[in-house]
């Protein structure tokens, strides 16, 4: 048994604190709300996020950090824009020579770093891991059978991080991939917005279909380019999370997407009580990545048109098909 520390009780943090619980580990989950944090601990629920599945008895929530000294591993569970403010509340002191595993899919708007960037720079003696791949909340926090990905910059170390957090209906995939696996969980959140916004604006499944083909092909230029292993692209968290994210309306930003396409905008979209997709953050940076690097990105670049409201999705697909006939690869 090993004593796991979580970050982030909404909804993905509370579902990776019950997975450390069907592992058989010592589990604290922090958050910021105390009411939730009761809520966890007297009634073995977090409704607002999970609805009626039962949490386990023994999972411990609780506001702040004091619990995290005794962790043997810290799981990074906060949006990707809130990481690096919750790294300098920690302190670099306290995460010295500890595991991290960092859950957050996006890249951080202003820096346009990568999460792993962020820890690097805050709490440098910490030890970075990334988790990523075709997950929903519900379906970890309810034990139904997922599979993930998660890297270090070790094989080895990464294998012992995935025996840390696999039960039966739990199932990481160990890689070294830090950057191909962090860009995966990224960037499909910028696609997804993309592929919903086709559904949106009825353009039909072909369309869908084909941008969801090409969305591949780009991600694995951006993989390469950056650094990243190009067999990543055809793991878990690559086309595993790409196809589920670009799919299904369990993923707010295909959600999202599909009120952009419907001609809603983005202050609109969030007004309605959908909240913000991190897609809407990372897909400026993503483009400014794209640029610095020289990288061939027309879809990334599509979605950043859209989100800015410069342009309908009805007017932006016909730009993206009347661009210069080339071979597939």
């Amino acid at each position: 048994m090993a004593r796991v520390f979580v970050i982030g009780a909404g909804a993905w943090g509370t579902a990776l604190a019950q997975a450390a619980r069907f592992a058989g580990h010592d589990v604290t989950l922090s958050g910021r709300d105390a009411q939730a944090a009761r809520e966890i601990n007297e009634s073995h629920r977090l409704s607002a996020y999970l609805g009626d599945i039962a949490l386990d008895p023994d999972l411990r929530a609780q506001t702040g950090f004091d619990a995290i000294a005794a962790a043997d591993a810290v799981l990074m569970v906060v949006p990707a824009q809130a990481t690096r403010a919750t790294l300098e509340a920690i302190g670099p002191d306290a995460l010295s020579g500890k595991p991290v595993i960092l859950c957050a899919k996006g890249l951080e708007t202003g820096s346009n770093d990568r999460q792993s960037e962020i820890l690097a720079e805050l709490a440098p003696e910490a030890e970075p891991f990334v988790l990523s791949g075709p997950s929903f909340a519900h379906d970890v926090a309810a034990g139904k059978p997922t599979a993930v990905t998660l890297a270090g910059h070790s094989i080895e170390r990464a294998d012992e991080m995935a025996g840390l957090l696999a039960s039966d209906s739990f199932r990481p995939y160990a890689s070294e991939d830090i950057v191909g696996v962090e860009m995966c969980g990224a960037l499909k959140n910028v696609y997804a917005l993309g592929a919903g916004a086709i559904e949106g604006a009825g353009l039909g499944l072909s369309a869908r279909s084909a941008f969801l083909a090409r969305a591949y092909a780009e991600l694995g230029r951006v993989i390469v380019a950056l650094g990243g292993i190009d067999a990543t692209l055809s793991g878990l968290a690559g086309i595993g999370d790409l196809a589920l994210s670009c799919t299904s309306e369990q993923s707010r930003n295909y959600r999202f997407g599909i009120a952009l396409g419907r001609g809603q905008s983005v202050d609109a979209i969030r007004s309605g009580g959908m909240g913000l997709a991190e897609g809407v953050f990372t897909a400026p940076v993503a483009k400014a990545v794209a640029d610095r690097h020289a990288i061939d990105a027309p879809l990334i670049g599509a979605v950043d048109l859209l989100l800015s409201g410069e342009a309908r999705i009805e007017a932006i697909v016909p730009m993206l098909m009347r661009r210069p006939l080339k071979r597939e690869g």
